[in-house]
């Protein structure tokens, strides 16, 4: 059967976010694909009439999902370091500026060998998928022909990604390390040879490094060329208080007005951290239309700070979630859900009136609001008529997942499923994975036992 004539309809149980931080429960719902695009949207009560409409043009499979199944968006990693996975959970004794040059730029370096290239990014992407996240976007390395095996990887894996060639003209080793020339010339390089491939899943981003690692020029340049190729821009900002102190020292002004005066706050733009930005920074940052990549795994373990998002939202700043990886030491997107929530509330017990995130409102920012983050939310992010079906069945009766289930005793709605997913479940109980509409092969560590 041509993909083109099969419908494929998911019956069950659904939750997606159809505005900020607001969730929608469709339960007995359902989701009706053709092909990578979702052509239908409903309720229960419309389901029979549908699917007789359907049947009268299409083939029609229908998948009906168990009372411990809920269907999902994807998950979105709005900030991930692909080379830096070799070195999770290690280095957390060290903080930001330490922690890079001991561990970080050495390891990176090393990516000049292909094969650990190779090596490397398959086996993270596979991770990334198993803990549900469709779309990641990558700080790949320095070098070029690196930069192109990851997103090799990225397209023979299924997943979708925005996949960055880091730019950095100042570093403590002088064997990684390029010239402004070389810079540029080559992130020109990659965006042609990944516009070569003409893949829908994969696309360039400008990735200069953070401003310590470059220069207010060469960032103009950088910028230039994202406009002139309408593409988004990554880059880290006010992760840690030595870094904010050493950026106000050398170029007379606070980070996020180094980064304005260089071009690069757009509404394409992600900055990565954001922990230690002023009121007038804030402020900026809305006027700009630019995003924050909320990483509190990262902060945490480089004891970077905590960064109140709460106070993002309430400026109007677009926030998505970031593993962070290595900076985080796990790809599992549904993990920094629980450790946003962990900050939220630190943080309000440290400040009065304020108010702590939810659980459906950190779920929001792992789908829809990650979608906005990379300006992909007219593509992905929830099930609407028209986007592209990236999507997760969770089941929270899994055998041997850190969930138990008790359905004999006790009824769970959807959205409890959804509370005991982010709090007590694992990869295990993610049990399909859908990227523009098609099933990715995911767990094959355990396939391989």
């Amino acid at each position: 059967m041509a993909p083109e004539n099969l419908v494929r309809i998911f019956i069950g149980n659904l939750l997606h976010c159809t505005e900020k931080l607001k969730i929608e429960s469709l339960e007995n719902g359902f989701v009706a694909v053709q092909g990578k695009q979702i052509i239908s949207v409903g309720s229960s009560s419309f389901l029979n009439q549908h699917i007789n409409k359907l049947k009268s043009e299409f083939e029609v499979q229908q998948i009906h999902l168990k009372k411990s199944q809920i269907l999902i968006p994807g998950f979105i990693d709005t900030h991930i370091h692909a080379p830096q996975y070799p070195n999770s959970g290690l280095g957390y004794d060290k903080t930001l500026l330490d922690w890079l040059e001991s561990y970080t730029f050495k390891l990176e370096r090393n990516f000049r060998d292909l094969q650990f290239a190779k090596t490397v990014f398959n086996a993270l992407i596979r991770k990334s998928l198993d803990h549900g996240t469709t779309t990641a976007c990558y700080f790949g390395s320095l070098f070029f022909e690196a930069n192109m095996v990851l997103v090799d990887s990225v397209i023979k894996h299924g997943q979708r990604a925005l996949v960055g060639k880091v730019n950095m003209t100042q570093s403590p080793l002088n064997d990684y390390v390029e010239t402004e020339d070389e810079s540029l010339k080559n992130t020109v390089r990659f965006i042609e040879n990944v516009d070569a491939l003409q893949t829908d899943l994969v696309q360039p981003i400008i990735t200069p490094r953070f401003i310590l690692s470059t220069n207010i020029p060469h960032m103009k340049e950088l910028a230039k060329i994202a406009k002139n190729n309408d593409l988004c821009i990554q880059t880290h900002i006010s992760e840690n208080v030595e870094e904010v102190r050493i950026v106000r020292e050398t170029f007379g002004m606070s980070y996020a007005k180094a980064y304005d005066e260089s071009d690069i706050l757009t509404p394409k733009t992600i900055l990565a951290h954001g922990v230690h930005l002023s009121n007038d920074e804030l402020k900026l940052i809305a006027k700009r239309g630019a995003s924050i990549a909320h990483c509190p795994g990262s902060n945490t373990c480089l004891k970077s700070g905590l960064c109140d998002v709460t106070k993002l939202l309430e400026y109007g700043i677009k926030v998505g979630l970031g593993s962070d990886v290595s900076g985080g030491p796990s790809p599992s997107i549904r993990e920094v859900m629980k450790l946003a929530l962990d900050t939220t509330v630190n943080i309000a017990s440290m400040k009065d009136n304020h108010k702590p995130l939810t659980y459906t409102e950190v779920f929001y920012l792992a789908t829809l609001g990650g979608a906005e983050v990379l300006s992909l939310d007219k593509k992905i992010g929830n099930f609407v008529v028209g986007k592209e079906f990236d999507a997760l069945i969770v089941d929270l009766a899994v055998e041997d997942s850190y969930t138990d289930y008790f359905p004999q005793y006790m009824e769970y709605s959807p959205l409890e499923n959804l509370q005991k997913f982010i709090y007590c479940g694992d990869d295990r109980n993610i049990v399909k994975v859908f990227v523009a509409g098609k099933e990715v092969k995911t767990r094959d560590k355990y396939l391989k036992i």
